[in-house]
């Protein structure tokens, strides 16, 4: 159940950064935006998922919450920090004309 709802926020997260990229932007910001989000919750959910193996015990499990939702939940920390550093603070445009 955590877990659904952990994805359907990173969806989210990953349309707000697309459009918010292409209407700023380029369309390929827009796609690279979402490579980078997908990179980093693969890298980030391979090595929490390690993590939460090892220190939640099995014998916790329930419908509701694994040792996947667990590296999730793990996962969302820094990935909250990464996603309001690149996508949710305005930079200033470059001036290339001179």
């Amino acid at each position: 159940m955590v877990e659904l709802l952990i994805f359907h926020l990173h969806i989210v997260a990953a349309v707000y950064a697309f459009v918010k990229n292409f209407q700023s932007r380029t369309i390929k910001d827009a796609f690279l935006s979402l490579g980078i989000i997908a990179l980093v919750f693969a890298i980030g959910w391979a090595l929490t998922g390690t993590l939460a193996y090892y220190i939640y015990p099995k014998d916790w499990n329930s419908i509701y919450f694994t040792s996947d939702s667990l590296a999730l939940v793990l996962l969302v920390i820094p990935e909250v920090l990464f996603f309001k550093l690149f996508f949710l603070q305005d930079k200033p445009e470059l001036d290339t004309q001179e």
